[in-house]
């Protein structure tokens, strides 16, 4: 029950369904280009990200000071039903826009 509710909440979120389908559109990006492509601070973007991997949804590659976000692969059919969700939804999220010259 815990790990549901986790899942559920990580998505309760615009922002962090925003971040969310913009990775599943783009694959993997490094957390500077989504700073970049939604204008926000380092940290407010980390906070998202940490709760979407926390939510089952992200895995992250670290590489020297990059991080690297992308969808977690398996997944359960209960993140892919929502992945595939929000694919369906006419949600406005922001084009790639590089952040770093990683």
């Amino acid at each position: 029950m815990e790990l549901f509710l986790q899942t559920v909440g990580s998505i309760y979120d615009e922002t962090r369904v925003k971040i969310l389908k913009f990775i599943n559109q783009n694959g993997e990006v490094c957390v500077c280009d989504i700073e970049n492509s939604f204008e926000m601070i380092q940290s407010r973007i980390s906070r998202h990200l940490k709760i979407l991997k926390d939510g089952g949804f992200l895995r992250v590659e670290r590489r020297g000071t990059w991080a690297y976000y992308s969808i977690r692969s398996p997944l359960d059919e209960f993140r892919l039903s929502v992945l595939k969700e929000l694919d369906s939804l006419d949600i406005d999220i922001p084009k790639l826009n590089k952040g770093c010259n990683a």
